[in-house]
């Protein structure tokens, strides 16, 4: 199949193009810029020039699928540039796929969109449970406007599918390349210690499920996606600092609510001090990794034949590679 990556210079894209490239598909991969061309090229992807910030302009090849990897993702900042990337880049792209003939179209959307703003605790929740379109959060309210646009556009011919994983993590992810200069600048502390439920998704499983769901899955709906295994943030904290070397053990603590009125006046000191970088603390990363909370994947698993192959201990030995 002939099949369009967005965000394939990205951790979850690039390796979204290594599974098609190896499962024998033509991948064409969008492209803003020479060096992002050059990326996905030595991945096997042909680039595609487009820019999801300029929505008018995207013209697509003919195609037989789509895998949505692309998203603006900020703890703090702006609101714009969220729902001009996330938003109206999805409305956009949506139009495009179809015009080109896609026969399926795969968001990567979040878990995080089912987050209320109270900070309610979520345990063993499905997809029935509400969204959160006018969240606090940018990132939560554009990937929900996102994921409804994704949803409602299934039809006869084209079949839209969301994914929800939670926390991704794997070599190269977010929260690995951030916690070694946390701890040594003496920044890093728990939430509630982080003895609370949580799940987690590796790339590598995001991977298998939006394979999967290119071909599987009933349209115009969303399916969670997690590790078999599960874990307390805390756990899982300490998995990834003992594989990158660092010890976490006796970092301090905070309670949920002084976490988060710390991150509401450190994004007020950043955004007043005019800050282009995310503040150590905000009140999204609060919401995403301060609450217990669980998904299950029951759906995706019976539908999509999704497994999560990759066992926690083989992804945490990855990072000693």
């Amino acid at each position: 199949m002939n099949i369009l990556v967005t965000g394939g210079s990205g951790f979850v894209g690039r390796r979204v193009i290594l599974r098609l490239v190896a499962d024998g598909h033509r991948v064409l991969a969008l492209s803003r810029s020479a060096t992002a061309a050059d990326a996905v090229r030595a991945l096997g992807a042909e680039p595609v020039t487009g820019d999801l910030n300029r929505p008018r302009k995207l013209k697509l090849p003919a195609l037989d699928g789509v895998v949505h990897a692309a998203a603006h993702f900020r703890l703090a900042g702006p609101r714009r540039p969220f729902f001009r990337t996330n938003v109206e880049g999805t409305r956009a792209l949506l139009a495009a796929s179809r015009k080109a003939g896609a026969k399926s179209f795969v968001a990567i959307s979040a878990a995080a969109v089912i987050m209320d703003d109270r900070g309610s605790v979520l345990i063993d929740a499905d997809e029935t449970a509400p969204t959160f379109p006018r969240s606090f959060s940018a990132y939560i309210a554009s990937k929900a406007q996102a994921e409804a646009l994704v949803l409602a556009a299934n039809a006869p011919g084209f079949r839209t599918v969301a994914l929800r994983p939670p926390a991704i993590w794997g070599p190269g992810d977010a929260f690995s390349h951030a916690l070694p200069a946390a701890v040594r600048s003496g920044r890093f502390s728990f939430i509630s210690r982080g003895d609370y439920p949580c799940v987690t998704c590796h790339v590598d499983n995001v991977v298998e499920a939006a394979a999967a769901a290119l071909s599987r899955g009933t349209g115009g709906r969303a399916y969670f996606i997690n590790d078999r295994e599960p874990t307390t943030f805390r756990e899982f904290t300490l998995g990834i600092a003992g594989a990158l070397g660092i010890d976490v053990t006796k970092a301090r603590s905070v309670p949920y609510g002084v976490a988060w009125q710390l991150g509401r006046i450190m994004e007020t000191m950043w955004a007043i001090g005019g800050a282009r970088d995310d503040p150590p603390l905000s009140r999204t990363l609060v919401r995403l990794i301060g609450r217990p909370f669980t998904t299950s994947d029951a759906a995706a698993r019976a539908d999509l034949g999704y497994v999560g192959k990759r066992t926690r201990a083989e992804g945490l030995a990855d990072y000693k590679l």
